[in-house]
């Protein structure tokens, strides 16, 4: 019996079903644009062989951990790499077992519908993954591994991806996509600058980055002009590499205006460590306002991923490190925090500054009508713990009213795991037609309008929004 319902996502009422299901097969196929993503580019640049299963599935990917670590499974024991040094599993096979004994855990959820789609798309498997079929998975997915067909490149022409973009930090060398580019191969890859780690004074190290900042650069970042100017320049070294947008995780949406010797002044403390916990937010804040003034000059496209409580656990932190699953959203305020940077350039209608949030309710009070009036400002999906199909509904049901589609930038995939792309857009497709067919259902618009906006949130919309 088949993994997956050809109509699943549909709706049950017969005649909107047969609507979603004909706009649904008019875009079905289209080429996959994954505009942001974590995905690792070393994958592409040597086209090695994923190791086994579970280092495909289970170690990267912390929608699967994290769902274990809460049934009391230890991170180390499905070979999550340990920041202390200590002992985690190393054996493939071992881990598979542990995860798929599991793996009811995942029911009704987002993540079983992505797992089970790369299990029968990819390598044919119809039967549920178990404790009993463990093993039966474990060797089916290691063969496939093995061979040509099944690795990065060829999985991503596979895919039908027709543009995926990575993220790098701002001291990166970008390497890996230095060999992409002189490989010769066609698969576009390209990187997004994520200058986090230098802006943030409550980064471990920060001076320490700012030096390395300065060295990477040949600027002084000792001085604010020297390491606003350094910024710049990393900027065009990314733009090098094919970036076409920034990525800005900050834990609140707080923006500022300072005045420049106010600015220099925050930053010559943050240097000495020496700033409260407000005026390191305030710093933030001023910097994201500094990044949208530097992309009215090179044309990269920001997106402010604001509300995560990082790192919850000091235990996990402290043993496994950033990005174990222990990331929390929590309530962000939008629209006096961004009103500075609105202030400042929030009218230029040649600045796009994408949106996201993990506050669920802030997207009809106020996200939609702020990226509703500012032509500055485009929403972007669902995200993270929302990017499910209840989420995306409840997102075009609860934005589209106020900001229409043309103000969103139709979907992207966000992950770690590569083989879950597919799945996930695949998703996307499948509640935006489930939506228009409703849209259709009630007159709201007739059937050709629909098939245009299935294109548009499927394809016009994000190839417009990061200038790709």
């Amino acid at each position: 019996m088949p993994l997956l319902d050809p109509d699943r996502l549909f709706p049950n009422d017969p005649a909107t079903r047969k609507t979603a299901r004909r706009l649904y097969e008019g875009i079905a196929d289209l080429p996959i644009i994954s505009p942001h993503g974590h995905t690792d580019p070393r994958w592409f640049a040597e086209n090695e062989p994923f190791p086994d299963p579970a280092q495909l599935f289970v170690t990267p990917d912390h929608y699967v951990f994290r769902m274990l670590c809460s049934q009391g499974v230890d991170l180390a024991d499905l070979g999550v790499p340990r920041a202390d040094g200590g002992r985690v599993e190393t054996e493939g096979r071992t881990i598979w077992r542990l995860f798929a004994s599991h793996y009811h855990l995942f029911r009704a959820t987002p993540t079983r519908m992505w797992l089970d789609h790369a299990f029968e798309t990819l390598f044919d498997l119809d039967k549920r993954l178990s404790a009993e079929t463990a093993d039966l998975y474990y060797d089916r997915i290691s063969e496939r591994l093995a061979s040509d067909e099944y690795r990065p490149r060829a999985l991503f022409e596979r895919f039908g991806i027709e543009a995926l973009s990575t993220t790098e930090g701002a001291l990166d060398d970008l390497k890996w996509h230095r060999m992409i580019a002189e490989s010769g191969w066609n698969g576009r890859v390209v990187t997004t600058y994520r200058p986090d780690t230098v802006i943030d004074p409550e980064t471990p190290d920060f001076s320490g980055n700012i030096a390395r900042f300065g060295e990477l650069t040949g600027c002084d970042t000792t001085k604010w002009e020297g390491y606003l100017e350094a910024h710049r320049k990393r900027r065009a070294f990314f733009k090098q590499h094919g970036a076409t947008a920034s990525d800005h995780g900050h834990p609140n949406a707080r923006t500022a205006d300072l005045p420049q010797a106010e600015a220099a002044a925050l930053f010559a403390r943050a240097l000495l460590g020496d700033l409260t916990q407000e005026k390191a937010d305030a710093f933030r804040g001023h910097m994201l306002t500094e990044m949208a003034r530097m992309s009215l000059d090179d044309g990269l496209v920001m997106q402010i991923h604001a509300g995560s409580y990082r790192n919850h656990s000091p235990e996990v932190f402290s043993k496994f490190g950033r990005d174990r699953g222990f990331d929390i959203p929590q309530r962000t305020d939008y629209v006096r925090a961004l009103k500075p940077l609105l202030d400042a350039v929030g009218m230029r209608s040649e600045l796009t500054i994408i949106l996201f949030t993990l506050d669920e309710t802030v997207y009809s009070r106020e996200l939609a009508p702020l990226a509703g009036v500012y032509p500055a400002l485009r929403l972007g999906p669902p995200w993270w713990f929302f990017d499910s199909a209840e989420g995306m509904m409840r997102y075009r049901q609860i934005v589209t009213e106020t900001a229409g589609i043309y103000n969103t930038v139709g979907f992207n995939d966000d992950t770690r795991a590569f083989c879950s792309i597919p799945a996930r857009h695949d998703v996307a497709r499948r509640v935006d037609c489930a939506w228009l067919a409703g849209l259709v259902g009630d007159g709201r618009v007739d059937m050709e309008e629909a098939e245009q906006m299935a294109l548009d949130l499927t394809n016009t919309l994000v190839w417009k929004a990061y200038r790709l």
